[in-house]
């Protein structure tokens, strides 16, 4: 790690500094970068599914559970022209458990936070889906499925600083207003989130860790994972 420094121009001698806390910087660092090595493999590598995987799974949800919700295609076209499965998955799980609570499966306007009828904030961007409506949500997510993405372009990497953006707005609102909307991240493709990019992977991680998102849901995790959060965000309903 001092090489990989030094090949960079820094200077590895700042790391031998303590932490605000008193602790070792150089353990510290090791002990988390070992952690996230290992998240990698045993957590998110196993639960990234592939086009035909998720189109399994898509199938299987629809037939069972019939749903009423919006089911979208993706923006591909020819033969790579399909339904946006993990929206599906996710619209479908979120409709099934539910309880007959309204859901915005598909904000087409920013997401507005509003106290006495007054707006406090207005987010910059658009989410993917809002529970129970864009307008003073207790969730929020979003959807970033790349089955047919052959590549890890530009687009993707600034769909996880687009992220990082929300969970900073986010942030701001819960210490200035005292107001918290859960923000979720949920992501599928092995191709392209692992073997394309693993780097943006681990920046993923380091925004859970620095709180910018309370959760990111990785390929079939949703389908055990989105249930009980619905009624969690349910309970908060009361």
């Amino acid at each position: 790690m001092a090489g990989a420094l030094t090949t960079l121009g820094l200077d590895p001698v700042a790391l031998e500094a303590p932490l605000p806390n008193g602790d070792a910087t150089w353990p510290k660092l090791l002990e988390y970068l070992s952690f996230r090595r290992d998240l990698l493999q045993d957590d998110v590598y196993p639960n990234l599914m592939d086009a035909a995987q998720a189109a399994k799974e898509f199938s299987r949800l629809k037939r069972k559970l019939k749903p009423k919700c919006p089911l979208p295609m993706n923006k591909q076209k020819g033969a790579k022209k399909a339904p946006a499965y993990l929206t599906g998955i996710v619209n479908m799980l979120v409709e099934a458990h539910a309880a007959g609570n309204p859901c915005d499966y598909d904000p087409r306007a920013l997401t507005t936070i509003a106290s006495d009828k007054i707006p406090l904030r207005t987010f910059a961007r658009r989410m993917d889906g809002a529970f129970p409506s864009v307008i003073n949500p207790i969730a929020v997510w979003e959807l970033k499925e790349y089955y047919y993405t052959t590549t890890f372009g530009s687009r993707v990497a600034d769909g996880i600083y687009e992220s990082l953006l929300d969970g900073m707005e986010i942030e701001e609102l819960a210490v200035s207003e005292k107001i918290n909307v859960l923000h979720y991240l949920m992501i599928d493709a092995r191709y392209t989130w692992w073997d394309c990019g693993k780097p943006y992977l681990c920046r993923l991680i380091d925004m859970l860790h620095m709180g910018y998102v309370d959760e990111v849901l990785v390929g079939r995790e949703v389908l055990t994972r989105i249930p009980l959060l619905v009624k969690e965000w349910i309970k908060r309903m009361a």
